[in-house]
């Protein structure tokens, strides 16, 4: 049994050490080494792609980067996926979908044709193509797709 000094003591210091290690963490997560966000590959096309899938109200069905709705199929990677579906036809068919003017109803699940043009359907590949770059550390990988390998799986 502890004494209350040594309770307090006892508690004290896994307080500090815990609160060490906290800042430790947080700072090491801030690093310029740490970066992943590839924030420098960011384009004009790429944000203005952000501003149709904002304006568009999107993650009111979709999730990227596991923020948003469940309705509709989660997109981080999927440039990725379509890809490795249709033999590298990713960007073709999210552009097709994009610019049709028809609702597309894939799995009993409709989309809303919002017949984009070709250079608004660019913007949006481009958002996606850059949000599919970011390093996720090895989430939503496609197996099939050679990636550079994370030091942790070594």
């Amino acid at each position: 049994m502890l004494s209350k000094k040594q309770a307090r003591a006892f508690f004290l210091g896994g307080t500090l050490v815990t609160f060490l290690v906290f800042i430790g963490l947080t700072i090491y997560s801030f690093s310029v080494d740490n970066d992943q966000t590839n924030h420098d590959q960011l384009s004009d096309a790429a944000i203005r792609g952000k501003y149709i899938w904002e304006t568009n109200n999107c993650m009111g069905c979709h999730t990227v980067l596991g923020e948003g709705a469940y309705y509709a199929p989660e997109l981080t990677k999927v440039i990725d996926r379509l890809n490795v579906k249709y033999n590298g036809a990713g960007e073709a068919v999210i552009k097709s979908i994009l610019m049709s003017p028809v609702p597309w109803q894939p799995n009993g699940r409709k989309m809303v044709a919002y017949n984009m043009t070709d250079q608004e359907a660019e913007d949006v590949v481009a958002f996606l193509k850059w949000i599919g770059n970011i390093d996720l550390n090895g989430f939503g990988e496609v197996v099939g797709v050679d990636r550079k390998v994370s030091p942790l799986s070594k």
